[in-house]
């Protein structure tokens, strides 16, 4: 498996991120996001409110971070994300459990799509048999006094 396809297989395990813009005074601003959907190519779809203040940020600057993590793997995305008012879309996607933010459903005219658009991806997995050979290789290089070796199993950054 190829490294890009290793931080799509990744990306696939979670359900929540963290999206990271930056704001017209020039802070980071990160929020967590529900999933709506994962494209093959690495393209994620979030749904948002069109007045919220993520979306005043990325009217300003496109470009963003995107961060994915669990106690065993983590994902690192950047790239650019844009509101996208498509209601077939909507359709697709949406989630009964969104009503709780927009109460009037798909109707809603607050409601809109975000795409992140990533470029570039970094990875780091430790999970399962890939966890285990880390283990042996971290305590190897601490009894060595040295720094552990990674290969792409572990980590990597992927251009998307």
């Amino acid at each position: 498996m190829n490294t890009q396809q290793k931080l799509i297989d990744l990306l696939q395990d979670f359900d929540n991120a963290m999206l990271v813009t930056r704001s017209d005074r020039g802070e980071l601003n990160a929020r967590p996001m529900a999933v709506a959907q994962l494209e093959d190519d690495g393209q994620i779809w979030f749904v948002t409110d069109i007045h919220s203040g993520k979306i005043a940020d990325l009217m300003l600057d496109a470009e963003v971070a995107v961060t994915m993590q669990s106690s065993s793997k983590f994902v690192s995305l950047s790239g650019t994300a844009h509101a996208v008012d498509d209601r077939a879309k909507l359709d697709e996607l949406w989630n009964e459990s969104w009503k709780v933010w927009f109460p009037e459903g798909k109707a809603s005219q607050s409601i809109t799509l975000l795409r992140v658009e990533p470029a570039r991806g970094e990875y780091w997995d430790n999970s399962g048999l890939t966890g285990v050979k880390y283990l042996l290789k971290a305590g190897k290089a601490y009894l060595q006094g040295e720094r552990p070796e990674t290969d792409a199993s572990t980590n990597a950054s992927v251009s998307l």
